[in-house]
C-alpha cells in the first residue's frame, strides 16, 4: 500500500514570529481524505561542548512550556540561509563563549514527527577557545561544567530529560567520541 499523503489544501492557522501552524486536507494512499494539523519549524542545531579536561559544558535554563529549569547542551534555531554547522557554532559562542575548534557531526533527528517538521542537527565540538558569551536578550543561562560520566548518570537517573541532549550523548558514545 502506498503510504504517501497528497496535500489537497493548506490553511495557515497561526503565523508567529517563530512558528507557523497549518491545517492541511490530505488524500491518503487508500484514496480516503484526512486532516493534518502541523507546526512548521525552521530546524535547529545543538552541540556537545567537550573541553580539553574531558568535561562537558552544559546550560541550565528555565523552559517556560515545562514550567521548570532544564540542563541541556547549547542549541538554537537555524536562521534563514544558515547551515546547521554555522548555527551550532553560533549558538555555542552565544550561550557559552566557546568558539572555533573542531566540530564532529553526530546526526540529525526528527523531534516529534507526528505534529512538526522540526529536525535538530547534532554536533560535538572539541579544541574550542574561550571568549565571552552573548546570549539572546530573552535568554537567561547558567553554565554547568560536568564530567562526561556524570552527564550519563544524570541521563540514566532522569535528572537530564532534554531529548536533544540525551540523543546527542548516545550518538557520541555510539561513535566512540565520548
Amino acid at each position: 500500500m502506498d503510504l504517501a499523503e497528497k496535500t489537497l489544501s493548506r490553511e495557515l492557522v497561526y503565523d508567529g514570529s517563530f512558528l507557523k501552524v497549518f491545517r492541511d486536507q490530505v488524500e491518503l494512499g487508500n484514496g480516503k481524505q484526512a486532516t493534518r494539523e502541523w507546526v512548521h519549524h525552521p530546524g535547529a542545531a545543538a552541540v556537545i561542548p567537550l573541553l580539553e579536561t574531558g568535561e562537558i559544558l552544559l546550560v541550565r535554563q528555565y523552559r517556560y512550556a515545562l514550567g521548570r529549569e532544564t540542563l541541556e547542551i547549547p542549541a538554537g534555531k537555524i536562521d534563514p540561509g544558515e547551515s546547521p554547522l554555522a548555527c551550532a557554532a553560533r549558538e555555542l559562542r552565544e550561550e557559552t563563549g566557546l568558539f572555533g575548534g573542531e566540530f564532529e557531526p553526530l546526526g540529525c533527528f526528527a523531534t516529534t514527527p507526528g505534529f512538526t517538521n522540526e529536525e535538530i542537527h547534532l554536533f560535538l565540538s572539541r579544541h574550542s577557545s574561550w571568549g565571552t558569551a552573548v546570549p539572546d536578550q530573552d535568554e537567561l543561562l547558567n553554565l554547568v561544567l560536568l564530567p562526561c560520566d556524570e552527564v550519563f548518570a544524570q541521563i540514566k537517573d532522569g535528572r537530564i530529560q532534554d531529548a536533544k541532549t540525551m540523543i546527542a550523548f548516545f550518538l557520541a558514545r555510539a561513535k566512540g567520541l565520548l
